[in-house]
């Protein structure tokens, strides 16, 4: 084999059929839609249709529950927190903060910030400066010395928007 001699598998690559240009193609007059009906038409593609058959996403039980104003944080455990410490990937002297956890690769993800939670020992006297943490978590901090500072949660857009129209309102009033 050469480099000049590759070439794709045969039908590896086929143009596309150009329907609906005449009746001679063999693809023109319904352009191999058959007659009427929805389908026959644009722009139309019948979602989960089986036939008439129940559909899979109507046979399968539904479960559970997505809050939509549901927080997403990303936890990370203080005996986590102690192992990169011990290692040297954290410095307990400095405030440990969200963006000091994820360039220690200790969190991932989480768009509403980090919560610190209980699970594991802590030894390290450290400062957190964290979107939230359980009372464990603050118990165990502060039992060696340490503290957790806690920042106040951002108002939800939905909270925002209704101070605005109360507020609308009352200037509306005077």
């Amino acid at each position: 084999m050469k480099l000049n001699e590759i070439r794709d598998n045969a039908g590896a690559r086929n143009g596309r059929v150009r329907v609906g240009r005449g009746i001679g193609s063999g693809k023109g007059k319904t352009s191999a839609r058959g007659q009427k009906g929805q389908k026959s038409r644009s722009g139309v593609a019948v979602k989960g249709f089986e036939g008439g058959q129940m559909p899979l996403h109507m046979r399968l039980p539904k479960r559970g529950f997505n809050n939509p104003f549901g927080k997403d944080y990303a936890e990370v455990n203080i005996g986590m927190v102690q192992k990169f410490i011990d290692a040297g990937k954290l410095d307990a002297k400095a405030t440990i903060t969200e963006e000091a956890l994820r360039e220690a690769g200790l969190v991932r993800g989480g768009k509403d910030g980090v919560r610190l939670l209980g699970k594991g020992d802590f030894s390290a006297k450290a400062t957190f400066a964290v979107t939230g943490a359980t009372k464990g978590a603050i118990a165990a901090v502060e039992k060696v010395g340490g503290k957790v500072e806690v920042a106040p949660a951002p108002t939800p857009e939905h909270e925002k928007k209704l101070a605005r129209r109360e507020a609308n309102k009352a200037a509306r009033a005077q």
